[in-house]
Parts: structure tokens; sequence; C-alpha cells
């Protein structure tokens, strides 16, 4: 849909009475409410345009449903005012934006609203059209999958309770109850309930017991209106209707609080077999419609018990089979002589489709009908159809056999092919603008089972990475243009980085199956390219490592010149597309060259070879279709493609999830409802486990006990008296477990007593070094909370909005899980590198032992440190600290006088360390230790020292002689440093009995390491041979989790095997925001339709799991943060916001701290859109680095500054036009980013310039997450530029853009300011402010300043004519370049100037 202009939108009708009778700005002098106003609205916006999506989004803009549709609805509503509210709410949905808020603010209207809708749903008087009715349909369907709001799910679950039961043939309840016997209690319940209402209350519960029922009755009859193709065409609002009605069929069946016994009555109602039958399902435009049908098949077989929720697995499924099938054998030897021999034979020989066939062939049609009667298999409506079509598949959907979805999946072929890949319905295009209905699964808030969880997710998975390998092949074949020659070989007009034509292809090894399998165990095939390339591009090839994915193309008949709007592989001639692994390249003998730290040899000429694997169950398929058409795939490939390795991981993830159904999961019994969305969301909160702890050492955390006691306020602090309390604090919670179900950790609190105890840290040794390092972040009371919960066992979920110490908060959690449980190993798992790092290097910061810390995957030589955590990083690092240690050894052997080579090796240090070490220490303590009736002097504990001489280097004197307590504290001290180098010796024992560098590394990750630190991709990638190897942990924790995909959260979760049964892990850990912006999804229709952009972390939110929100930030001025404030239960601001120089002073050279400008059109022009989507506004451009140019001039540092915007178009032009006018003078420079809002999440910087680029329409800067990642970039200045009443007109954006819109939309400025003045920052700058009218006012103002500054330097260096700078004088704070996603810091100078602090205010 192309936007609306807001000239468009100011002139419409719609405005005009949004003005007269709803519009916010206008609400003093609004019109009374008249119906017939809605009445002409619908009529004539909607039902006249026939539902136009322009005219719909014009409405929904303007608050029509907010303000006058639903505050107005009544018992007396018309049906257009249904449709309105229905119509409204249905585009909402579509653009993603919150639905139900209006009806959960004036709750009073809503039973009066479902009763009509469900009425007009039956539609008995067929007032509504096919059209309107699918509009019914989809809100219904939103309702249905909108449970967790406590109005709906109390409107909407009477209506699939096990009332509907009654529906269903007096046989048919029987046969139900006779396998769900505790149902028969339901429903006498139900009856003695009946008897007690009367009047409208009975007339309702009996509409309410029969509405599905009906719905379905009413759906199979439209259906059966759709004639077969010689009869005439389908009507397209029929198709869509019954297309719609499929999916809200499907989501009933996939969640099982409406799954239970809706899923009975379908089966009773046979609508499955109706739908198969139905001369729709075999059109051409019944395509979608059976594909839906294909998976509402899956649901409705789905392998789980309606009635417990519990799993079933392949046996269970099986004797339920048996059972079936029997039951009808036994039927029939009573009733049907003909069907003897069905009757006597064994299970497994009568079950399959053909046998039951043949069989039931064999009977008239009243036996058939008899038979099914006999079987009650026919809903009271069916019960005297004699059609024998009919009946016959009605039996053999009940019993014939099914292959089993993991089966299916076990034989599907993990890399796309052309069908999948160019099939609209599977794999929409980028284009899907939300009305259409799909053939895809959906992520919503509760799953049937764990296989249901994983099966989801396999296939959107499969699915998005298809859509992005389709985006890549129709770049490449276009850039290599292919064409056909008179002999019919295909040449190629064009080039490509990532493909080469194949010279050769040939498959060089097929493997004998498995024992038990049809497909072979291995296929292998030598590809052979010539890489006639620059070197670099030829690099790049030779580079390509074992696993990598490439695909092979095969390329015939394309046409002479292509139509790029036509379908692809016809008009480029694509054939086949198959997918192969890297197993290597192969040298000049023909041998693979394996990987490894030797060099690889070097092959003469541009001919390379590659031995890769192909996908065992994909070339079975192909070799059964050449058997059937003769054609063998594998002849036809003429193009290698490879893709970029960040893109390229999709096949190792989808394995791992195929093998996670493989096997039983073990979920922590304490996680799975909650992950299947089920039970009481708080129970695996620690106020809800049996296991809580009442004590907990909290080490470092609290930098002073009056710290502490600020950090519990309402509760009672009590320590020992006469004790001196300074941290570390040990505290006791005097608190009962809370009974009652919680939403967030305040409900959670109790407000109790708490005992604190101080401690001493025992001294580690006399040297500095030895002094632990301790944290310097003061923590709120809400992150002591947080840090608490986390050290509790259990799952703990904590919001950390923009600027409150997210990092820091996990850092201390981590630091406090190291020291108190020593023995646990922890799992730190970001979404990106960048998070990793960032959190990595404050983890290395912190009182941990370098020998414990690993960080798997890449990135990890962007971590701001010399050391290397890398796998083989740390192995090298353990060798050196041996050798280190060892020497240690041998100095201390010497001290002592003993002979022999103790420091050789970790053994003998062993045992030097029990014969003389040990030895020595035990006879000093028995001389020194006090007794009972021994006296000993305070300067016998340094005269019989042993170790005087090895602890020479320390600090001296080494014993104070004040107190005895004060130097045996010194003496036993120094033991535990020696003892500490001999526990380390005998941790590092494996390694020299170890001697290959993988064996080092294994062993360290698997025993040594206690803290390992990887990406979530990472995980997911590596599952498998972390598994084999035996890893192990016990605790993870998540940061960015509101940024990590569903899956990729839950797989981090079984990268270990259970132990007896059981899952280990005893914490789980996620910080995330879902208040700003979710995983990145490429395809739209799996973003909105499947709702794959939802995070676990965000539907744990959504079930109501009790969260802890950190309610302080200590990132921006706190008149920026009230932008987005308001998104946020609480959120304050930490001191320092006020009290630091930067926030006390006013940004030099403007009137305010942040500002909305309004950019109107330059020569005529706002918003372009040079291809699809790609968004660019010149006006908007230039403003923005005229903007930059001119707080340059006034001194500011270019690492300071920013530039945002909400468009990958308007990034690409913003770097264009500072390129063009800044980058190579001296004067400007280039500013620290350029980058758009969704990659600049989760960094900062002093100034953000952002533009919002849309002039037509809001664009996706109406969802309210985006719009807070784009306010709360900025610490001290923020100035947004946009077309000001386009977006302060809009529903969502109100909160923040209300605030903008009350300072001027005008530019203010201050020129004769310079940076760092010290006007404060609540004061207007001296003198009358230069009003700043639009870009070409900005621009002259700046040309002034420019010119100015460069007549001042030239009078100063001599210089006759301006901007003759040499440009290699560049100042240090020109800025970094910005062609990485990656921050990176400047020198020393530019790190100062640009600090990034603590968020948590630091002493």
């Amino acid at each position: 849909m192309k936007g609306l202009t807001v000239d468009q939108i100011s002139a419409d009708r719609v405005t005009f009475l949004a003005q007269q009778y709803w519009s916010p700005e206008t609400k003093d002098t609004h019109q009374p409410y008249d119906p017939q106003v809605i009445e002409d609205v619908y009529q004539t916006e909607v039902h006249a345009t026939d539902f136009n999506t322009r005219r719909i989004v014009v409405l929904e803009l303007s608050q029509y449903l907010e303000n006058y549709a639903w505050p107005n609805y009544s018992q007396q509503a018309s049906p257009a005012h249904l449709m309105t509210v229905v119509v409204l709410v249905n585009e909402k949905f579509r653009e993603r934006v919150p639905a139900w808020d209006s009806f959960e603010k004036q709750p009073e209207n809503f039973p009066i609203f479902l009763r009509h809708l469900m009425k007009a749903l039956l539609d008995a008087d067929n007032t509504f059209s096919h059209k309107e009715q699918t509009s019914l349909v989809m809100f219904l369907n939103h309702l249905y999958n909108s449970i967790e709001s406590e109005l709906i799910r109390n409107g909407i679950s009477h209506t699939v309770s096990y009332n509907i039961l009654e529906c269903l043939s007096e046989g048919q309840l029987q046969s139900v109850l006779k396998n769900f016997p505790n149902w028969s209690k339901a429903l006498k319940r139900t009856a003695r309930h009946r008897k007690k209402l009367s009047g409208q209350d009975l007339e309702n519960f009996d509409f309410d017991t029969q509405f599905l029922n009906k719905l379905m009755l009413q759906f199979i009859e439209k259906l059966e209106s759709i004639p077969i193709p010689e009869e005439g065409p389908a009507p397209g609002d029929l198709v869509q209707y019954c297309e719609r009605f499929l999916e809200l069929a499907i989501d009933l069946q996939s969640q099982l609080p409406t799954r239970r016994f809706f899923n009975t009555l379908l089966h009773c109602c046979n609508l499955i077999v109706k739908c198969q039958l139905s001369a729709f399902a075999s059109r051409e435009e019944g395509k979608l419609f059976s594909q839906l049908l294909h998976i509402m098949k899956v649901y409705a077989q789905f392998e789980i018990n309606d009635n417990t929720g519990q799993p079933l697995s392949d046996l269970d499924c099986m004797k339920l089979h048996y059972d079936e099938v029997k039951e009808m054998q036994s039927i029939t030897f009573r009733n049907f002589e003909e069907l003897q021999e069905f009757s006597f034979s064994s299970v497994a020989s009568v079950d399959s489709v053909n046998q039951l066939q043949n069989y039931l062939d064999q009977l008239e049609n009243e036996h058939l009908l008899k038979m099914c009667n006999l079987l009650h298999l026919l809903s009271k409506e069916d019960e005297n159809r004699t059609d024998s079509r009919f009946l016959k598949e009605v039996l053999l959907w009940k019993y014939q056999r099914r292959l089993s979805q993991l089966e299916a999946i076990n034989r599907m072929p993990l890399y796309p092919t052309e069908k999948i890949i160019w099939d609209d319905n599977i794999v929409p295009s980028e284009y899907f603008s939300g009305d259409a209905c799909l053939a895809l699964p959906k992520l919503n808030l509760q799953f049937l089972t764990l296989h249901d969880y994983l099966l989801r997710n396999f296939d959107l998975f499969r699915l998005e990475s298809t859509y992005e390998i389709r985006q890549d092949i129709e770049d490449i074949v276009t850039r290599l243009n292919p064409w056909e020659a008179e002999d019919e070989a295909i040449l190629f007009r064009g080039w490509a980085r990532m493909a080469q034509p194949i010279n050769s292809f040939l498959i060089v090894e097929v493997a004998k199956p498995n024992v038990g399998e049809d497909k072979p165990s291995r296929v292998r095939a030598d590809v052979t390219v010539q890489l006639n390339v620059r070197r670099e591009i030829k690099s790049e090839w030779e580079s390509l490592r074992k696993h990598d994915v490439c695909l092979l193309l095969s390329i015939r008949k394309p046409k002479d010149i292509p139509d790029l709007k036509g379908y692809f592989p016809e008009q480029f001639g694509i054939q086949f597309i198959r997918g192969c692994e890297i197993e290597g390249m192969l040298d000049e003998n023909g041998r693979v060259i394996e990987e490894g730290p030797e060099p690889k040899p070097e092959i003469k000429g541009d001919t390379r070879s590659y031995r890769v694997w192909l996908d065992c169950n994909q070339y079975k398929i192909d070799m059964d279709n050449v058997k059937s058409t003769g054609i063998d795939t594998y002849e036809s490939f003429n193009i290698l493609m490879r893709r970029k390795p960040k893109e390229n991981n999709f096949k190792a993830v989808l394995e791992t999830i195929r093998d996670l159904m493989n096997i039983k999961c073990v979920v922590p019994d304490w996680l799975q409802d909650i992950i299947l969305g089920y039970g009481d969301p708080g129970a695996a909160h620690y106020t809800q486990r049996d296991n809580s702890l009442a004590t907990l050492d909290f080490n470092d955390t609290f930098l002073e006990f009056e710290h502490l006691k600020a950090s519990f306020p309402g509760s009672t602090i009590t320590n020992p008296p006469n004790s001196e309390m300074v941290p570390p604090f040990k505290l006791k919670f005097e608190e009962q477990k809370s009974g009652k179900r919680i939403v967030d950790e305040e409900e959670g609190k109790v407000n109790k007593e708490i005992n604190v105890e101080a401690y001493t840290i025992p001294s580690r040794g006399p040297y500095p070094y030895t002094v632990p390092k301790k944290n310097k972040v003061q923590f709120t009371p809400t992150q002591i909370e947080a840090i608490r919960a986390g050290m509790q066992p259990g799952l703990t979920m904590v919001v950390g909005p923009p600027g409150t110490g997210k990092t820091d908060v996990a850092v201390q959690i981590i630091s406090n899980i190291y020291h108190n449980n020593p023995a646990e190993r922890t799992l730190v798992v970001t979404h990106s590198n960048q998070a990793l790092n960032q959190l990595f290097e404050k983890v290395i910061a912190l009182d941990v032992d370098e020998r414990h810390l690993l960080r798997l995957g890449h990135g990890e030589e962007a971590l701001e440190t010399e050391k290397d955590f890398s796998r083989y990083g740390r192995v090298n690092y353990v060798l050196a600290k041996r050798l280190e240690l060892l020497d240690e050894v041998t100095r201390l052997k010497e001290s002592l006088g003993v002979q022999g080579a103790m420091g050789a090796s970790c053994e003998t240090a062993g045992y030097f360390f029990l014969q003389h070490v040990l030895a020595r220490w035990e006879r000093y303590m028995s001389r020194v230790r006090i007794e009972p009736g021994k006296a000993v002097n305070v300067k016998d504990i340094d005269d019989h020292f042993p170790f005087h001489v090895f602890f020479s280097n320390a600090p001296q004197p080494l014993f104070k002689e004040k107190t005895y307590e004060e130097d045996m504290e010194i003496a036993e001290g120094c033991f535990r440093y020696l003892e500490n180098i001999f526990t380390q010796l005998k941790e590092f024992r494996a390694f020299e009995m170890l001697r290959s560098g993988l064996d080092r590394t294994r062993y360290l990750l698997v025993k040594e390491a206690k803290i390992i630190a990887m990406t979530c991709t990472h995980a997911a990638l590596k599952r498998r041979e972390l598994v084999q190897l035996g890893f192990q942990f016990d605790n993870i924790l998540m940061e960015e989790s509101a940024q990590i995909l569903e899956i990729e959260t839950f797989i981090p979760l079984l990268l270990q095997n259970p132990e007896d049964g059981r899952n280990r892990l005893k914490r789980w850990i996620m910080i995330g925001d879902h208040h700003q912006l979710p995983p990145v999804i490429k395809n739209m229709a799996f973003q909105k339709f499947s709702n794959m952009e939802q995070s676990l972390f965000t539907r744990f939110v959504r079930l109501n799991v009790p969260v802890v929100q950190l309610d302080a930030q200590g990132r921006a001025r706190s008149t920026i943060c009230d932008l987005y404030r308001w998104r946020y239960k609480n959120l304050g601001d930490l001191p320092h916001v006020i009290s630091w120089p930067e926030y006390r002073v006013a940004n030099a050279g403007f009137c305010h701290d942040y500002q909305l400008i309004n950019v109107e059109d330059l020569e005529g022009k706002g918003e372009t859109e040079p291809r699809k989507y790609f968004y660019q506004n010149l006006a908007e451009a230039e403003y923005v680095v005229h903007i930059y140019m001119y707080m340059r001039l006034l001194g500011y540092p270019a690492s300071s500054i920013s530039l945002l915007t909400t468009y990958n178009g308007q990034k690409e032009l913003l770097r264009d036009v500072v390129e063009q006018r800044c980058a190579r003078n001296p004067l400007f420079g280039r500013p620290h980013k350029i980058s758009t809002v969704d990659k600049y999440q989760g960094q900062q910087n002093d100034y953000i310039l952002l533009s919002l680029v849309r002039t037509k329409a809001v664009g996706h800067l109406r969802d309210v997450r985006r719009l807070v990642v784009a306010m709360s970039r900025a610490r001290l200045g923020l100035y947004i530029f946009a077309r000001s009443h386009l977006f302060k007109n809009c529903y969502e954006l109100q909160p923040a853009f209300a605030q903008l819109t009350r300072r001027p939309q005008f530019l203010q400025l201050a020129p004769w300011e310079r940076y760092q003045c010290e006007r404060p920052w609540n004061q207007t700058p001296q003198g009358k402010p230069v009003r700043v009218q639009d870009v070409t006012d900005m621009s002259r103002l700046v040309g002034q300043m420019y010119s100015e500054m460069c007549a001042s330097w030239n009078a100063q260096t001599g210089l006759n004519e301006p901007g003759q700078l040499k440009t290699n004088e560049l100042p240090a704070d020109t800025g970094a370049r910005y062609d990485s996603d990656d921050e990176t810091k400047q020198n020393k100078e530019e790190e100062e100037s640009t600090m990034i602090v603590n968020e948590v205010e630091a002493n």
C-alpha cells in the first residue's frame, strides 16, 4: 500500500469529521454523539470502497476507534457500528500496534459487543457480505489469540469450554467419554448449572454452547457452495473467508486452552474430510486452502493427550491406533461377514490406505453408513448421509496408518529447493502487507508440547533462511545475466563476486544406507570452478572452510530480455537449486586439504576443485524422480554459489533443532510449563521455590553499611552488637515464602527482618596484587533485588530500560555466583559479539581468576584487552602460567634448601607440597597456635615462620608484631598464597598429560573454565559438538534477551546431557527490554503473520512471569528521558544526571537540549522512494548534516555526535552528503557514526541528530519500540528532524510527540556560544536566539560561520585563500569511519571526551 500524503489526510472528509466529533485537538468544540455519523462513515469509507486499506488507515490514524466508535458502543449499536470496531481493530493488528487498550480502558461495553459479534458471525439473516464475514472471522481469531488479556479471556472462555461437547451426537459423546471419563463429571456440572438458568441467561448459555458448532456448519455450507472449475469461477471474497476460517481452526487447535474440547468437536463434525472432498480443494485458487488444510491435519492428529495436555510418544500413538483398528475389526466381525478377512488380519497388514480402501470398496453404501454409525463417526447432521465417497474418507481418515511427524522431518531435506523458494504461500515476498492469510505456523503465547515448540520454530527458521537465500539467488543471478547461445550452451554476460560457473560436477561417492534407512548414508561430489578473478576474490573462494554451505544452480533457457517483474525462475531459466556442504578444497593429487595450523599448499593455476557433501534425503528424492521423469538433476548444474559467512549458518541451526526433536528434551522440571505457556507464571520465581536460599553472601555488592540499609527500604535491618559493619556482608532474610501468585518483584517482596553479618575475606598473600578487586558501583535498591533474585535458584527476569545499568547487574550476578558456588559453572549468552565483549570486559575487571574465564566463538579479537580469552588463548595462558608457577616452586624449594627437581612438573610439585611445604607448615602451626595452658609470644610468629626467604620480595616487614591475631592472619595468608600455587598446578596437571592442542582445549572447556561466554548463534551452531564433549553448566545468564529469537534462547538450555534423566540447570537469568526493538526478521510475513519477531523474553512478559524492572537511569538528561520515561513503570533518574558537570550546563549554541524541527519539502520534494521501501528525504539529510557542521564549527568533537535515521535509504543519503560536504574538510570530518536506529540499539552518544524521513505516512516508527530506541540514544542533546504534523497526530506516538511539540518546531540557535559553555542547562542564552526557518536558512548560517572561521585561521596561519588548510592535519576528534557496525575506540584523548560512563552511579 502506497502511503498517504499529509495533504491528502488534511483535506480528507474523515479529517473534517474528526475535527467535529472526535479529534483530541478539538475536544472542547465536539458535537454530540450521532449514530448516523458511524453509519455514514462506515458506508462511505469502508463498505463503498470495498474495504480499501488506505481509507481504513485514515480512519484508524484519526483515533476514530479510541475516541468515538468504542466509547459510544452500546446495546443499540448498529451492524455498521459493529463492523467499524472490527475493521479498525483488524487494522491495528495488521499494523502490529496495541489493539486492546481502548477495550481495557472502557470494558463495560465488551460483553454487549461480544454478543453482537457472535450473532453477526452466525448471520442468520444474511445481513453481512462475505467480505464482512471474513473480517468478523479475523477479529474472532485475534480474540482467541489474545487470551493473556483477562477481559478477553473471560469473554470467550465459555465458547471453548466442556459444555460444547453437548453438540456431539449421543454415540459420539459416549465414545468420547469412554476415552476421557472425567469429562462426564464436567458435563454433569454443566447440566446442573443449566437447570439454574432461565430466560435470557439460558438463551445466552445455549447460544455459547452451540456457537463454534454452528460456525463450522455455516463454514461447511459456504465451502460446499463453491462450484467445480467447469461450473464457474470461485467468488474471491468467499475464497478469503474459507482461508481465514481454516486459519481460525488451526489457531484454536494449536493452544491447549482452546484445543482441549474444540479438537474433539472438529473431529466429530468431520470438518477435515469435508474440506478434503470439497471442490475448492481441487481448484487452482484452492492451493493456499490445501496448504492450510495440511497444517490443520497436522494439529488435528498432534501427538498430545487432549485431556491431560501430556505429550504422546510414537509408541503411545501406535497403541492408540492399534486399539482403534482392533475396535473396528471387532465391529466388522460381528456385523459384516464380507470383511471376515479384514477382521482376522493383523493391524499392520490392513491399516495402509490402499489396503483399507480395498476392503471398504467391498461394502455397499448402506453398509458403509451402518459401519460409520456403529463406530460413532458421524455427527447429528450426517447420521443419514449415504454418500459413499464421504463415508469411505471418514473411515480412511480415522483408521489409516499415519507417518509420524518426526519421521517426516527426518526425511526432509534441510536445503531449500526451487519449488519452495518461489512459493509465495510458503515463503512470501518482501512486500507482504499483512492483508493475506498464509500457510505458516505462528508463534503465540502457548505451545502444545516441546515437540510442537521445536516444530514451529524449525519450520519458521527454515523458511526465513529460505527467504534470505532467495534474495541472494535473485541478486546473484541478475548480476550474472545468463543467456543461451545457439548451441544451447549457457553463457554469462555479467559477473558476481559470490558465484562462479561450474567447469565440471561429478558424484564421487554414494555410500550404502545405514541399517533401517533407505537413503544413502553419505553422498559426496567434486565441483570444479575456474577462479580467473582478482586476487582478493580468489582468496575468498580458497578460504571456504569445512562445513560452509554453498548452493548449486542449474540454469536452462533463460529469456533473452528477462522481465524483473515476472516469475523469476521462468525469466532467468532457473531449473534446479540444491545445497551442499564443503568438505574441503582438493590439492593437485585430488586429496582434501585438511584444515590446521600448517599453511595450505599452493596450487598452481586458476582451477580449483572442492569436495562437497550433498543432502542424502534430497539425493534419494531426486534419484526416485529420475525413474519417473528421466531427468537427472545432478547432470545439469552450472553455477556454484556461496554466501556471506554470517548469514550462512542456517543448516547447522536446523540440524540442532532436528537433533533436539530426535532426543528426549530434558528441560528443567521447574521451567517446562512456563516455556510452553501454562501453569502458574510465577512458579519458577525464587519466592515460590522450595530450594530458595535464606542466607546469601553478597560479597562486594555493597559499598558500605549505609548502602546496604538504603538498598532494602521498608525492611528492618539487624546486625550483631559491637561488630564493625564493613563489607562484605552476608544477609539472612527472615521471610516466608509467598503463597500467592505474583506478577512482579514488588508483589513478591515481604516486609520482614534482614539479619546482616559482616565478615572478613581471608588474606590471599602479602603482595599488593593479591588484594581482591572490588565492585565500585553503588547499586540501587531495585538493582539489588535483581542481583538477589539472580543469586537464588530459579528463573530471574530483569527488564532494563535504557541507561539503567543492565550490564553492571549482570556482571555482579556472575561474580556473586562464582564466589558463592565455586563448583558451579555459568554460561553467559548474548545476542551480539559487541554486547558479549562489553559484558566480558567488565567480568575480567572483577575478582575472577583468569584461568576460569573462556570466550567461545568469533568476535573475541574485539575484546579491549591484550589477553586472549579464546580456547587456544586460554590453553596458552594455562601453559605459560604453569611454567611461571613451577618457577615459583623452584624458588620455594631453593628457599627451603630442598634438593631435587621439584619444579620439573605439576606431579613433582604436588609431592613437594605434601612432603616439605605442608609438613613445615603443620610443625609451625603446632608451635604458634594458642592452646589451653599454652602462651604464645607475638614475636614467635615471626621467629618460627618457615617461609621468610621465599617472601623476601614482599613488602617488608612481613609481620607487624602488634597483635597476635594480625600476625597470625598474615602467616595464614602467606600459606594460602602457597597453597593456591599448588592448587593451580594440580588443576594444570591434566595439561601436562594431554599432548594435543585439541585435547587441551576440550579439557579446558569441559573441566577448567567456570565462566563460559558465547553468542546465541554460536550455541546453536555448536550444540552437537558441545554435548558430545560432555559440556556441563549449572547457570545461564542471557543479556539482550529481548533481541534473541525464541529458538536461539531455548537451545542454550539444552547444551548438556541430562544427569539421571534430569537437567542440572539451577538458575536462568534473562536480562533485556521488551520495550525496545525485537529480533531482526527480514521477511515481513514471518514478522507480522507468524509473530517470529517475538522473543522468549517478551512472551514470558506477556505470560505475566515475575520481572524486576530497573527503575533509575543514568544515561540521559532528565528532560530527554521524559520522552520515553512514560513507557516504563516508575523510571527515575540517578543523582549524577543532575550533579555531574556535563549535565549541569546547556548545549552550546542551542536554546534547547532537545527539539523537534519541522522540515518542509526542499524544491517541492519530501520523501522519495528510489526503489521499494528505500526511503530518502534530501531536505532532512541536508538539514541534519548542516547542523552537524554547525556543531563542529562551535567546537563539538565529531566523536560525540551520531547521525541516526529510521531507514536504510536515508542512511546512505546521509553518508553521501557527509562525504560530499564534510569528510575531507579538516573543520568538519566525519561524525562518530551514521546508522539506522535499529542498528544503533545498545549504543549511545552525547548528541544525536535524528532524521525520521517520512512525509506521507508515519511508517514503521509507529512501532513504539522503535520510538523508544530512537529517543533513548542521546545523553546530552537530541535533535529530531521530521514533518511534525504527520507524527504528532499518531496515537501510539502521542506521549513523546506531545512533549516535543510543546517546544518551538523551528530551530533556535545561539551561534555566538562555543562548546563547553558555562550557561546552566535551565537558562536561555544571553541575547536574542537566531531563528532558523528552513534548511536553506541553515545553509546560509553555516556558510557564514565557515567563512568567518576560515578568515580567522587565514589570519593566524598566513594563508591567503579560504579552505587551503592541509587535509592531513586533521584534529584528533574527527571521529571514526562508520563502515562497521562495531563501536571502535579512538585515541585516549578522544576516549576521555566521549567517555560512556557506567550507567549506575559509581563512587
